[in-house]
């Protein structure tokens, strides 16, 4: 990843874990975050290559992406006599990635934030590009930062042991960044089993990613792009039914043309993904009408007319509310 001074090697090799103590400075205090369903042998794994560590494991689920859970992290630092110099790992899924990423550019205005994604969400799409965030009433990522790590780690065999629910919530991201951004890699989801070629999928999404983050870090412009399918996916996910990459699949639907898809609704039941569900119209509308993202009276929105042709269209809430009915009564 490339961003100047903020630069960081994002390593994707099986078994990496493992020799994570060659390739990140351990040789300090280290507070190592996982989740309660991540298999303590990771979070074993790499603190047994610490200097110093203290491990906290947090529940699963977006709940945990709160402040409680943040300031039970900043004081466990604060306990343990962090300082500057120490860091952060996050072990585990995206919302630990989330959470432990805020935790760190937080306290002490900031320390080094290692990512060692689990999940294929994580892994193709939220551990890269610096976004860390928490949770607040119910609306998600809304107090957050842009936090580089100084280095991610992404050990496909962790993979092996998710369920397969899992494993078709992180391919919703890899579809999405395909769809907007990539029509090889897409048509390589089209034709090859999805699973036996995960690490290429792995790392075609990192690369669409990076390539856009270089561009825009900070989400002024093109960073937009990956936001395809979250703006109504959001929404849905705030009434907990539904898994992110489930949701985001969903919200992808009225977003694209029917071309497009004609193309994108077999690729996501194959990865296991839901095309159509029953969710309360009303209390999704309301969610995605305060999201962060947007403004006031109009809101930017991903739309894919071509497969790899993603563009950022601003439209106001009354065209947003229209297209949002048109396609969830057809869906």
């Amino acid at each position: 990843m490339n961003l100047g001074s903020r630069s960081y090697d994002i390593v994707v090799e099986r078994g990496v874990l493992k020799r994570a103590g060659t390739l990140l400075n351990l040789n300090r205090k280290c507070l190592i975050v996982t989740g309660a369903m991540v298999p303590r042998a990771y979070s074993e794994c790499i603190a047994g290559q610490c200097r110093e560590h203290l491990i906290v494991t947090v529940e699963p689920g977006e709940q945990s992406k709160s402040f409680p859970i943040f300031e039970r992290l900043c004081r466990a630092m604060l306990s343990h006599d962090f300082h500057r110099g120490d860091c952060v790992i996050a072990v585990g899924g995206g919302v630990i990635g989330d959470l432990a990423g805020f935790a760190a550019a937080s306290y002490m205005r900031g320390i080094d934030f290692y990512n060692l994604p689990t999940t294929v969400l994580s892994q193709v799409d939220s551990s890269i590009g610096g976004k860390v965030a928490i949770n607040l009433d119910g609306v998600k990522n809304i107090v957050g930062a842009f936090w580089q790590p100084k280095k991610v780690l992404i050990d496909p065999d962790t993979l092996k042991t998710l369920p397969q629910r899992q494993i078709s919530n992180g391919l919703a991201e890899a579809v999405k960044m395909a769809c907007t951004s990539d029509a090889a890699l897409f048509e390589f989801m089209e034709t090859h089993d999805l699973m036996e070629h995960i690490d290429e999928i792995i790392t075609g999404s990192l690369k669409i990613k990076k390539a856009v983050v270089e561009q825009d870090e900070t989400e002024k412009g093109l960073r937009k792009l990956l936001n395809f399918g979250h703006t109504i996916g959001h929404g849905i996910e705030s009434t907990g039914a539904l898994l992110h990459g489930e949701c985001v699949a969903l919200g992808m639907l009225p977003m694209c043309s029917d071309d497009v898809r004609a193309r994108l609704i077999p690729v996501l039941e194959k990865a296991g993904l839901p095309t159509s569900a029953d969710f309360d119209l009303d209390a999704v509308w309301e969610a995605m009408r305060h999201d962060k993202k947007a403004g006031a009276g109009s809101m930017d929105i991903v739309t894919v007319e071509e497969i790899g042709q993603g563009r950022i269209e601003r439209v106001t809430t009354e065209q947003l509310k229209a297209r949002f009915d048109a396609a969830y009564r057809e869906v």
